[in-house]
Parts: structure tokens; C-alpha cells; sequence
């Protein structure tokens, strides 16, 4: 009977991709069909531990190939070596990998090298500009090179793929983030932060870690947020610092010593969603974060020159406002009108019809191509094998 199982690896190493593979990995793991293994490869560690605890899951598998100051070449060599033992050990006859990071690059060649078929959850985000973001745009482009099964979140990720002209399939599957979301958001957890009350501020939650951001950017953010602060007496800033110096020093400099602002360490994925419901709005260069937001009402502005995510910028529930110096001016007069009108938030539930995976989990994807269905937008005869 195991005999007849198709064998799946599902791949991950930091917490967006542990956080929008838990629903993939719960629905293979019930499916009867399936011999499924997680394997971690230790690009992030207590992050993601912290997100496969909060969804009751456990990896088969963990390279640990996390170092103190790795370089994108370290992860990339050492990922490609451990996954390519485990997968002559293991034989998997299909490989997922999710999004565009280091992990899912590497995973995604590894396996290409084997001739194992890749299925790519989030597939065909694009902003056209390989170095923005940096190195995302050129690692989610690279795996779908390679990719045979392309689970598309949108139908302008569908759109993209089939302009690019890849090989394999492509499915319109919805966004798995918005299934890990309101999952943890039905649960109503708590987020306390010490000093901070979420009843006498309008409290400005933001995320702030990208490489193009790293330098005067960042410090341009940061200046930006003291005007906001200072012209909006009722607000404060709520932000969870990364862990990386590079990010985190700057911030410290110029925002430790304001009275309304709350720097913390990373915030738990159920603190997050939390302070994403207490909040009044979003200021980011996160990439998850411009499409979790708005599928909880709340308005974000997108501290990008570019988003490979402009459906909610076309729903107007997020506004793309930039780095640079005008982008404190920019923030003021955004907030002095909320200029993200709230009653736009009426289209909220446009976007999630499009985001949202309305239960068309990936592993039910797979079993009606094995019994002959069409379920994608593309088909040209490329399954699994």
C-alpha cells in the first residue's frame, strides 16, 4: 500500500514560508494519497520553530545549515548540498517549495538536478526589475525556470507566467497566507506590549527589513516617522525590530528615545496578526504584510519603490509611497486626511476573493489531475512523474 503513496518533500527555512506552507502541509498530511516529509534547512531558526509550534507541526527533516553572518552564497551551497543527500535517500517524486526566498531557490535547483518535478506555491509575483526586490525578483523568476507545477496566487501571477512562457502548469489557487491569517485571527490572541496602550493611540504598526531599504532609506523611514509622530500628537509607532544590525542599529539611533514609539523584538506569528487587528494602519516593506492587512480591514502603505504585489494597490486598500525624503511628506499628508479612505475598505472582500484559496488546497489540485480534471489555466501535458 506505501508502495502506491506519491512521495512529496515540502521544503522551508524562514517564517513566510513555515507560515504560508502550514495550510499546504496540513492538507497533504490528511490526504490518504500522499507520503509527505517537511524538511527545514535552517535559513531562519526560532522563527520558524515558533510558527510550526503555533500550527502543531513538526519537521521530518532540519539541515541546520544556519551560521552567524551567512552570506546568500553560504545558504545557496550548503541548501543545494544537504537536500542533495536527502533526496537520494528519500526519492521524493515531487518537490515544493514556496515564494522567493534563498531556501526555496535552492531547493528548487536541487531538485531540478535529481529530475524531480517542482510544484511552486505563491508562483508568478513579479515587479520587472530583477534587483527590487533584492534577490527575490531573480529567485522567484529562477525557480519557475524549473518549476512543472505553478500554484499562482492571482490571476495577474497566472498572467505573468504565461507571458514569460514557462514550462509545466499552472493553477489559480488562491493565496495560502490568507488561509494561515484568518486562522490564527479566529483565535482572538492577546498581544500586550509593555507601555503601550491600544486605547489612547492611534498605533502605527510597521515592519521595516529589506536589503534595498538597508542604508539612507532606511534612515529616510525613520525620519519620516518622527513627523508623523510629531504632527499627529494621538499616534504611536508599534515596530517589531529585525534581527539583522543592519536594520535594527539605525532604527534604534533615531526612534529608542521617543516616548510613543515601542520597539520590540520580532513579534510571535499570533502576536503579529494581534497587533494587524488592534492597529489603525500598516507601514511596510514586507511583502506578506500588503496582502494580511487589508484581509483584516486595515490600510497599508507600502514603504517600496515597487511591489510585486499590486493587487491591493488596485483595490485601494494599499498606496505605494516610496523611500525616499518625500516619503515623510508623503506619510503626513496621508495620515493628516487619511488619505486611505476607509470607506475604500468596501473592496476588502474583492481582494480576498481573488487572495483567498477558497479551499481549493493544493494536495485536491494534484488528486483531480490525477483523475483526469482541469483545475489550472494552462495545461500542456507536463505532470507529475
Amino acid at each position: 500500500m506505501s508502495q502506491s503513496l506519491v512521495r512529496v518533500c515540502i521544503i522551508l527555512g524562514t517564517r513566510p514560508e513555515a507560515i504560508k506552507l502550514a495550510p499546504v502541509i496540513r492538507q497533504f498530511r490528511q490526504h490518504s494519497g500522499f507520503k509527505t516529509q517537511v524538511v527545514l534547512t535552517g535559513q531562519h531558526r526560532e522563527m520558524v520553530e515558533q510558527v510550526m509550534q503555533l500550527f502543531d507541526l513538526e519537521a521530518d527533516h532540519d539541515l541546520a545549515i544556519m551560521q552567524h553572518g551567512q552570506t546568500l552564497t553560504d545558504i545557496t551551497c550548503r541548501s543545494i548540498q544537504g537536500l542533495e543527500k536527502l533526496f537520494q535517500t528519500l526519492k521524493p517524486q515531487l518537490v515544493i517549495v514556496q515564494g522567493d526566498t534563498t531556501t526555496a531557490f535552492a531547493a528548487a535547483i536541487a531538485a531540478f538536478y535529481q529530475k524531480i518535478p517542482v510544484g511552486h506555491v505563491e508562483a508568478g509575483l513579479r515587479t520587472d526589475d530583477i534587483y527590487n526586490p533584492y534577490p527575490e525578483e531573480a529567485n522567484r523568476r529562477l525557480i519557475s525556470q524549473v518549476t512543472q507545477l505553478h500554484f499562482a496566487p492571482t490571476t495577474l501571477s497566472v498572467e505573468n507566467l504565461e507571458r514569460s512562457g514557462v514550462t509545466g502548469q499552472i493553477y489559480n489557487t488562491g493565496n495560502t497566507v490568507i488561509d494561515a491569517l484568518l486562522t490564527v485571527a479566529d483565535r482572538h490572541l492577546d498581544c500586550p506590549i509593555p507601555g503601550l496602550d491600544w486605547d489612547q493611540f492611534r498605533v502605527i504598526l510597521s515592519t521595516v527589513h529589506r536589503r534595498e531599504n538597508w542604508g539612507e532609506p532606511l534612515q529616510d523611514i525613520a525620519q519620516g516617522f518622527l513627523r508623523v509622530l510629531d504632527k499627529f500628537p494621538d499616534t504611536a509607532l508599534l515596530l517589531p525590530l529585525h534581527r539583522n544590525p543592519t536594520v535594527r542599529e539605525p532604527l534604534q539611533a533615531i526612534l529608542g528615545n521617543h516616548p510613543r514609539v515601542f520597539l520590540t523584538e520580532p513579534l510571535d506569528y499570533g502576536d503579529l496578526v494581534s497587533a494587524m487587528q488592534r492597529c489603525y494602519l500598516l507601514l511596510t516593506d514586507s511583502g506578506g504584510l500588503q496582502e494580511e492587512a487589508p484581509s483584516l480591514g486595515k490600510p497599508v502603505l507600502v514603504l517600496r519603490e515597487t511591489t510585486e504585489r499590486p493587487e491591493a494597490v488596485m483595490a485601494g486598500t494599499a498606496k505605494l509611497i516610496g523611500t525616499d525624503l518625500i516619503v515623510r511628506w508623503r506619510m503626513r499628508s496621508i495620515l493628516l486626511g487619511m488619505g486611505i479612505h476607509r470607506s475604500r475598505l468596501c473592496r476588502l472582500w474583492l481582494s480576498i476573493l481573488v487572495w483567498w484559496g477558497r479551499d481549493r488546497a493544493i494536495a485536491t489540485n494534484l488528486n483531480q489531475r490525477d483523475r483526469g480534471g482541469r483545475c489550472g489555466t494552462r495545461d500542456d501535458g507536463q505532470g507529475l512523474h
